[in-house]
């Protein structure tokens, strides 16, 4: 099975950013609304869609429409497929 690096790539350049980091580890606690994510930092409303887009698009959190509110969430299957690909990488670089 050939490995799709750039799926990894585009979720590790989405990583790199400090901000969108934190609002990985704010998600692993759970669902929240955008509006609680933007009271977690000193950015805009636009900024926050911004980097919500973006980690959306390589698929690493879902959103969901509750009334007026938009709620995002961690895709658990993503992470997964990430933290699995790290940890290939790792069992083979001691069995060298």
């Amino acid at each position: 099975m050939a490995i799709e690096y750039k799926t990894y790539v585009k979720c590790l350049k989405v990583l790199s950013d400090e901000t969108r980091l934190e609002i990985m580890d704010l998600l692993s606690e759970g669902e929240m609304c955008a509006c609680a994510l933007l009271d977690q930092f000193s950015i805009t409303q636009p900024t926050l869609s911004y980097h919500m887009k973006m980690m959306k698009d390589c698929g690493l959190v879902d959103s969901r429409k509750d009334g007026i509110w938009v709620k995002y969430s961690v895709n658990h299957e993503k992470l997964d497929e990430l933290k699995d690909f790290f940890q290939t990488m790792a069992k083979q670089s001691t069995t060298v």
